[in-house]
This record gives structure tokens, C-alpha cells and sequence, in this order.
């Protein structure tokens, strides 16, 4: 199956020619050459990781589609429960990447830049395509085909790219159900107001059920509570799962090591470090 996300790289990046050039009329500095470098190096390495693993993820799938619960069919009603679906999917795979550091390890690359501009976007993991697939797992075991799975997830994707962006302000009535470039600020915020907010994929409508939704009100300041401030793409993929390997490794408990990978970013056993939830108590 064609990866419909490959055929839009043309049009990311004339988009990004675009947005940067606007900001060199405008003076708004939202690019930097390193940084952009980056984050292009990031999604580059993550295609070329997706290549090799397409294969035995989709060999996972259709695994799994063999043993489906319902025979649906591919109509246009099934098409609409599938986008709704595999959006509240992403929504919780998403939020699970900010709660468990053992997904955060792969996620916490994309939060990185200090920056926040449609390069951005392209700033992907390199080791999430081998974890993250299992959330989607359910959805051919129900009875979806794995292929149009697929293309609804390179079609949250692709809407993605664009909310990456500080050139478009709030979007009126849209911001009531879609996930905006205003919403998504927030998202990459590391202002603790900000933190662990904002998860939706498409629709912004699964933060406002589930008690995760913040509106964007004070500028947001991008990147990470503690910055690794490195352009190395290796040591921004890896650096968070090097830090789980240097708390482990230290003599304690097994409930406490396990801890270190699986409980939230922040967590530690003696409350040297803290959690968003723990940074929030302490800043009310």
C-alpha cells in the first residue's frame, strides 16, 4: 500500500518555504537554521525507520484481522465510525505518551524545539513506530481492514502538519471541535498551565470530554521543562531513553525501577524530580 504521507513531502516543504519566508518579511524569527535542520534530520530518519518496519506491522495487522469480531465492510458509514474511532485511538495513545515515560521516551523528541513552526511537525520519533502501533491493534481485530487503518492514520497525520504553526491565530467557531494551531500551542507549551493539555488528534472534542483540554491564553513558551538544548538528531531521539538507563541501572527496589519506565515523566522514588501533576499542586 502507498504511503500517502510521502507523496505530500513536496508539499510540506514548499509550505515551509512559504511560513519562513513570511517570517523574514514579518521579522518574527520563527525559524532557526540549526533547529529546522534538526527536526528535518528527524523526520527523514523517522521515514526511512517506517520503511523497514511496514512490513512486520502490517504482518501484525492482518495477524490480528484474521481473528475479527465483525465482518463491516467498507462503506461510507464505516468510513465515518473509522475516523471517529481511530481519532479517539490517537487521542489515547497520545495522552499515554505524555503519562508513561516508557512512551514519552519516544515521544518527548517531537516536544524538543524551542521552536514552533511547521518544521516541527517533521520532528518525529524514531523508535515509536516499533511500540506505538499496538493501540491500533483493536481496530482490525473489531473488523476494520488494516488498509483503511492506515490510510486514516496518514490522514490524521497529514492534518496535523499544518496546526504546527504561529502565523494563524484562533479559528472562530472551528476552535469549539477541531484541533487548531491555537489548541496545539498549547500542546508544545512547557509553561506548567500548558503541560500534558491538548492531546486531540483531528478533533479537540476527546480533551474536552476527558477533562484535558486548556485554551490558549498567555504566550506559549515551547520545548521541554528541562531543555537538552542539542541540534544532534541521534542524541534527541535517544537522550530520554539514556536517561531511563542511567535511573535504572542505580541499586533499588524492583517496584522502583520499574517505576522509572513505566510511571509518569517526572516520577522518582525520593520526590527529587516532579510530575506535571506535582508541579501543578505546587504552583496552585
Amino acid at each position: 500500500m502507498p504511503n500517502i504521507i510521502h507523496y505530500a513531502i513536496p508539499g510540506f516543504i514548499l509550505l515551509m518555504i512559504v511560513e519562513s519566508t513570511v517570517s523574514a518579511i514579518q521579522d518574527t524569527q520563527l525559524y532557526e537554521v540549526k533547529d529546522t535542520a534538526a527536526s528535518l534530520a528527524m523526520g527523514i530518519g523517522n521515514v526511512f525507520i517506517k520503511l523497514f518496519l511496514k512490513v512486520p506491522i502490517f504482518s501484525v495487522y492482518f495477524w490480528v484481522y484474521e481473528y475479527r469480531v465483525f465482518e463491516i465492510g467498507s462503506g461510507w458509514v464505516i468510513w465515518i465510525a473509522l475516523f471517529f474511532l481511530e481519532d479517539l485511538t490517537y487521542y489515547i495513545f497520545h495522552r499515554v505518551s505524555h503519562e508513561c515515560r516508557f512512551f514519552w521516551a519516544s515521544h518527548v523528541n517531537h516536544h524538543s524545539s524551542q521552536k514552533y513552526n511547521l518544521s516541527t511537525a517533521l520532528r518525529q520519533t524514531w523508535t515509536g513506530t516499533m511500540t506505538g502501533f499496538v493501540f491500533w491493534l483493536w481496530l482490525p481485530l473489531a473488523g476494520f481492514h488494516p488498509f483503511m487503518v492506515a490510510t486514516m492514520q496518514a490522514v490524521s497525520l497529514l492534518y496535523q502538519f499544518w496546526i504546527h504553526t504561529e502565523t494563524i491565530d484562533k479559528l472562530g467557531f472551528l476552535e469549539w471541535f477541531l484541533n487548531t494551531p491555537s489548541h496545539h500551542r498549547v500542546h508544545h507549551g512547557s509553561d506548567v498551565k500548558y503541560l500534558d493539555r491538548n492531546h486531540a488528534g483531528i478533533l479537540i472534542i476527546w480533551d474536552k470530554l476527558f477533562g484535558s483540554f486548556q485554551k490558549e491564553e498567555e504566550s506559549v513558551t515551547y520545548g521541554l521543562t528541562q531543555n537538552i538544548n542539542t541540534y544532534n538528531p541521534v542524541k534527541i531521539a535517544m537522550h530520554e531513553w539514556q536517561a531511563i538507563w542511567r535511573d535504572i541501572i542505580i541499586p533499588n527496589p524492583l517496584n522502583v525501577r520499574l517505576g522509572y519506565i513505566f510511571k509518569p515523566p517526572g516520577w522518582s522514588h525520593d520526590g527529587s524530580r516532579k510530575t506535571v501533576k506535582e508541579l501543578r499542586t505546587g504552583n496552585s
